[in-house]
């Protein structure tokens, strides 16, 4: 079996750019998009993610996150918006996992779903409601992503069983998070006269705030060390400017000027052998449908 991609219908964005942009896809699948595999294994493990689990991944991006789940039995769907390119590559990774499996005489679940829209594009196969939705896309690094996360489970939670389970992930505490000063210089760049610009520190309870105004009810939460480690400076550059935190700064300078100021400021998490690394924490919140 291979994965399916289902396309909302509408214009497709403009591809005068598709070279830099399918880099920047290329350079997330490969070197930013596992940092929080960590984070993944301790919500998969701690859920007992397997066969029976009906999972809908929010913002799957090239889809680490679902193939995971694939490998422990779950049926997957992934949906995402805006991201052609990092479905064409969850796609790819999917794909090679299940004729992989296929070959050793596996896989029972059905085949991973891929759905480029909203997550009301991404109706159930089968009709039976998903019992696990998964928004692992991190909370609290910029103003705005609280209610997008929000606009998104409004989407999701009318395909969810009752009792379902829902997983929300933010970042940790400034303190034990060395990327905030990556955010920091982001948004210093994109917005020069604002200083700080759009950034803002996670709080302590912006998890639990998007449970309740989405009507769900907690039921768990912890933290996880995801540090961001680099094989050099060049490859840190390339993995933070694909996660799309620099978008705004690049409209405003030039690209390689932003690179500039990005590598000097990781200067104080190059070790001895050239290698970068960045002690983080993410937290998630486990929560339950009404």
């Amino acid at each position: 079996m291979t994965p399916t991609l289902a396309r909302r219908h509408g214009p497709r964005p403009a591809t005068g750019r598709d070279p830099e942009v399918r880099s920047r896809a290329r350079d997330w699948a490969e070197i930013q998009e596992r940092m929080p595999v960590p984070l993944y294994e301790a919500v998969y493990e701690r859920l007992e993610v397997g066969p029976g689990t009906r999972l809908l991944g929010l913002g799957c991006g090239s889809g680490l996150a679902l193939l995971l789940a694939a490998r422990r039995g779950a049926d997957v769907t992934g949906v995402d918006s805006g991201a052609p390119e990092l479905l064409a590559l969850a796609g790819e990774r999917l794909e090679s996992a299940v004729d992989a499996e296929a070959d050793e005489g596996g896989r029972s679940a059905d085949a991973p779903r891929l759905v480029e829209g909203g997550p009301a594009d991404a109706a159930p196969p089968g009709g039976s409601p998903y019992n696990l939705v998964t928004a692992f896309s991190p909370i609290g690094a910029v103003d705005g992503d609280f209610d997008a996360l929000l606009g998104q489970l409004a989407e999701a939670l009318p395909l969810v069983g009752r009792g379902g389970t829902v997983v929300l992930a933010g970042w940790g505490p400034p303190e034990r998070c060395a990327a905030t000063s990556v955010l920091r210089l982001a948004t210093r760049l994109a917005d020069p006269l604002r200083g700080n610009g759009s950034w803002r520190s996670a709080r302590r309870d912006d998890l639990e705030e998007a449970a309740a105004r989405a009507g769900l009810v907690p039921d768990g939460s912890g933290r996880v060390a995801c540090p961001f480690g680099y094989a050099d400076v060049r490859s840190a550059v390339r993995g933070l400017m694909s996660t799309g935190l620099f978008d705004a700064a690049t409209r405003n300078s030039e690209r390689e000027q932003v690179a500039k100021e990005l590598a000097e400021a990781l200067h104080p998490y190059v070790r001895r052998d050239g290698t970068v690394w960045m002690p983080h924490v993410f937290r998630y919140l486990i929560a339950r449908t009404r």
